[in-house]
């Protein structure tokens, strides 16, 4: 049986790699940028205040544009934050997930068959992002585009 510390350490690598960090020094870096996004984040998450919600994603890396709204509970990639871009006049409701990154961390066989993904998110001025729909690495959403309640 494989040891769920190895995983670990390779998604850890992965995304040192990424970020360009390495060695112990590079660890700590990468911990404390998580840390913080982390933390960003868990204060936008439930906020009903959508222009704290904006602030606190932008300060996290998050593109957004003007005139927007984050409902509460929406879910911006705690990884990669900076490779997702909002444009101007759009609206995310409740329960959104929105990642820049796929990546199968439980399996050492799975990381090997399904490496991670990493690619931008645009969601294009105009666009309604409905409750609970989960938007994935490399997907454009048009401009003024309508996504339904649930989409994946």
């Amino acid at each position: 049986m494989e040891k769920s510390e190895d995983v670990f350490s390779i998604n850890e690598h992965e995304v040192m790699e990424y970020y360009g960090l390495n060695g112990e020094f590079g660890k700590i870096k990468l911990k404390i940028k998580m840390l913080r996004s982390w933390i960003l984040h868990k204060w936008a998450y439930s906020s009903p205040l959508s222009n704290f919600v904006i602030n606190l994603q932008k300060s996290r890396g998050v593109k957004i544009g003007k005139n927007c709204h984050i409902s509460p509970y929406v879910m911006i990639d705690l990884v990669y934050p900076e490779l997702i871009s909002i444009g101007d006049n759009v609206t995310i409701g409740s329960n959104v997930m929105i990642f820049a990154h796929s990546n199968p961390t439980a399996s050492k066989n799975l990381k090997e068959k399904y490496p991670r993904r990493v690619e931008r998110v645009k969601i294009d001025s105009g666009a309604v992002v409905n409750p609970g729909c989960i938007i994935t690495a490399g997907v454009t959403i048009g401009k003024n585009a309508m996504i339904s309640i649930g989409s994946v």
